[in-house]
């Protein structure tokens, strides 16, 4: 997977850092001034126990330059015991700088990007960047393991947490640029910065590091971190209120989600009037407080979600971030399938630990799950799931099969169960991963799939084809030039282009998207449509593809109407049966991507 590659990590510094001034933890400091007194310049620091996220003992120094706006965060990670839990002995360790039991040091800066190979030209708006460092030699790395499960390149193993976009380079190799983001910056993946719950933190009772000695410390770091969140699209400044004085208005189309107003609430809300915080565990949207699911909020979004969907969203498309219960009910389905059958949710192996050992927690979930049709929520992951792919139109009498995208399984047996009147079919085998169907003629066919593993059997899954020898399209034969292009430039009543094209003042236009389909120039060859830009179109729609869970990916769920700032769109309802022409230009995605998608 691109995303997870040393290149692009490698692409992801030539954008943040172009000329190598950060590429160790020294130079990182001396960069930011760490260390160093002076007018205007905040610094503090704090160690506490990151008891509710990755486990670690945690020293954060952070910084702030009320001259240039520029704030900085180094944090160096502590954990003795192994990943997976929290030990009182990580929190002492990262006391005393024990180096044995370092696992690596952290940074943030949010700032102007400096002029180079990847921003030639860039403007005057912060972003946040994401380091890391080797905990030894304070070598800049392009990947890090923070809770057990494996190194994962930078920026994609931050952002999952921090918010942003992982979108594949261009041909060139370039990061890639958000086309809506107020920087125009490659490398501003449009990341934020987590505010500091010293409620969800584990403090020492040692002199100096005891909550109430650092509750001041951390109120001052987090109106830092105040200051990285823009204020909603909109808003009349001056505020009247101190903290907001070093905030900008967002344009329309950027994040503007409750973090800001989730933090002013720990402290009594604007002006932040408390000294100390207060817990935020008590808080509950009201959209989830009127639709009775208070116990759901509390007991596994608080404890589970919120800290990272919290961050999440634009000013176009925030359902992700879950403060509205409506939107987060809209992703019921994509919820079984991350947290129930995938297990990739929640991401942190120490929550996803806890929540699959709390029963408040999972069973909460799972009686929630149930209401939407979904049984099994409060089996732990690792059952089989069948998956025989997306319904789909084939012109070929002998359409090849794949339980590929089946999950846990070892095992499969798959039925024909329906034929059209005087048709035949039958499977070149009934227990192969990828067996072939072979139909008589043209009509409306279903198979099912179950798998199974060594402690488990699936649910029947069951797939819909619809054979159509006539089709005036070849499946097999799609390819995204033109076939695909053709779709998002023109379609039915000009589908997509309408709203994801270039040109638009970002500043005072909202809903614009963060990615553009038209001819644009965008690998600066002077010919917006010449094969050079094409090929770059074809790489950035490539990446709204989930190989792996197809009916996931964007490319297909934003037009069919879920969670899409432009609706339904003609030719892609997905209530309408398999071969309809209401679908046909959903079919013939699914048909393009079940044959790898090529360029």
């Amino acid at each position: 997977m691109q995303v997870d590659s040393v290149a692009y990590a490698n692409a992801y510094y030539a954008a943040i850092d172009p000329n190598n001034e950060r590429d160790t933890l020294a130079k990182f400091k001396a960069k930011n001034g760490f260390g160093t007194a002076g007018a205007g310049i905040t610094e503090e620091t704090i160690i506490i126990g990151d008891q509710r996220d990755l486990g670690y003992g945690r020293k954060m120094t952070a910084r702030r330059d009320s001259n240039t706006g520029n704030i900085a965060f180094v944090v160096e990670n502590y954990m003795v015991g192994g990943y997976g839990g929290y030990s009182t002995f990580s929190l002492q360790a990262a006391i005393v700088g024990e180096n044995k039991w370092h696992l690596g040091t952290n940074a943030i800066e949010f700032s102007v990007v400096e002029s180079g190979a990847s921003n030639p030209t860039p403007n005057a708006i912060k972003f946040v960047k994401l380091y890391t460092y080797d905990p030894i030699t304070g070598a800049r790395l392009t990947a890090a393991n923070l809770d057990g499960r494996g190194n994962k390149a930078l920026p994609t193993i931050c952002i999952s947490c921090h918010g942003g976009r992982g979108d594949p380079l261009t041909p060139s190799g370039l990061f890639p640029r958000i086309s809506n983001s107020a920087s125009g910056a490659r490398g501003d993946v449009g990341a934020q910065l987590h505010a500091f719950e010293p409620a969800s933190f584990d403090f020492s009772t040692l002199s100096g590091y005891t909550r109430a000695a650092l509750e001041g410390k951390i109120k001052t770091i987090n109106q830092m971190v105040l200051c990285g969140h823009n204020l909603p699209n909109g808003t009349a400044t001056p505020t009247g209120f101190a903290e907001d004085t070093c905030r900008r208005v967002a344009n329309p189309n950027e994040y503007q989600g409750a973090a800001a107003a989730h933090l002013k609430n720990i402290y009594g809300g604007n002006g932040l009037p408390n000294a100390s915080s207060e817990t935020t565990d008590s808080y509950v949207p009201t959209s989830w407080t009127a639709a009775g699911q208070v116990d759901l909020y509390k007991k596994t979004v608080t404890q589970a979600c919120r800290v990272c969907h919290g961050i999440r969203g634009t000013g176009n498309q925030s359902d992700i971030n879950f403060e509205d219960f409506t939107a987060f009910d809209g992703y019921a389905d994509r919820i079984r399938a991350h947290v129930v059958d995938r297990g990739n949710m929640p991401l942190a192996k120490l929550v996803y630990d806890k929540h699959w050992s709390t029963p408040d927690m999972y069973n909460t979930m799972a009686n929630y799950l149930s209401t939407k049709g979904f049984s099994g929520g409060a089996i732990k992951p690792g059952r089989a799931v069948a998956d025989p792919g997306p319904d789909r139109v084939v012109k070929t009498l002998t359409p090849a099969l794949s339980a590929g995208m089946s999950l846990f399984s070892t095992s499969y047996s798959w039925t024909v169960t329906s034929v059209p009147g005087g048709q035949t079919a039958s499977l070149s085998s009934s227990t192969a991963a990828n067996p072939t169907l072979t139909v008589s003629g043209p009509g409306t066919y279903t198979v099912q799939l179950v798998t199974a593993n060594a402690t488990s059997t699936s649910t029947a899954k069951t797939l819909t084809l619809e054979v159509n020898p006539a089709l005036a399209w070849d499946p097999a034969a799609l390819r995204f030039n033109p076939d695909i292009r053709t779709v998002l430039q023109q379609g039915i009543n000009g589908n997509c282009i309408s709203c994801h094209v270039s040109g638009q003042n970002i500043s005072t236009t909202s809903g614009v998207p963060p990615i553009y389909y038209d001819d644009f120039d965008r690998a600066g060859t002077g010919n917006g449509a010449d094969a050079t830009n094409r090929s770059w179109l074809y790489t950035e729609v490539r990446g709204r593809i989930n190989f792996t869970d197809i009916v996931a990916s964007p490319l297909l769920r934003k037009p069919s109407g879920n969670h899409h700032n432009g609706g339904l769109r003609t030719g892609f309802n997905t209530s309408a049966a398999v071969g309809d022409a209401a679908r046909t230009d959903y079919d013939k995605f699914v048909a393009w991507i079940l044959n790898g998608a090529p360029e």
